[in-house]
């Protein structure tokens, strides 16, 4: 299978990849722990169907250490023993955010108050940010087919 788009070799997709490259960085320098920050991509890839990110950030988080039994449950986080409150907070956050034009009301007040008795101020903003970055991340990915199952960690540092 190929892509429909060598997006990653086309000038202008490079130019605006390298930016929000950038964005994926200054969040990966943040105060939100990396545990918390592969979890929120895998969550989201998972519900967005995107088959390149979730290969991706699973085997980074596998590769960091993360266990197996915890990858394998992040889709059932709900009713996993393995997640922490803050844990299960980000993930709460995360699904509320990435569904958000299925949801009325957008995020809920509840939602947002849980990830606020974890998170400060500097997490709850890398956690929003994250959310949206991996969100746009899966959008290209999936628009485009690209497919999944070939990437090696660190590939793309």
């Amino acid at each position: 299978m190929d892509a429909r788009l060598n997006y990653f070799g086309n000038p202008l997709g490079a130019k605006f990849l390298k930016y929000i490259n950038s964005a994926g960085h200054a969040l990966g320098l943040s105060a939100l722990p990396m545990p918390t920050q592969e979890l929120v991509k895998i969550r989201a890839s998972q519900i967005n169907g995107c088959g390149f990110c979730t290969d991706m950030h699973t085997k980074d988080a596998a590769h960091a250490g993360e266990t197996q039994t915890r990858l394998n449950l992040v889709a059932a986080w709900r009713e996993a023993n393995v997640f922490t409150e803050a844990e299960r907070a980000a993930l709460e956050l995360t699904e509320q955010a990435t569904r958000i034009a299925d949801a009325a009301g957008g995020v809920s007040d509840a939602a947002w108050a849980e990830a606020a008795k974890h998170y400060d101020e500097e997490q709850l903003t890398a956690l929003i940010s994250l959310i949206a970055l991996i969100n746009a991340y899966n959008r290209i990915n999936v628009t485009i087919q690209q497919p999944a199952g070939d990437y090696v960690p660190g590939q793309f540092s």
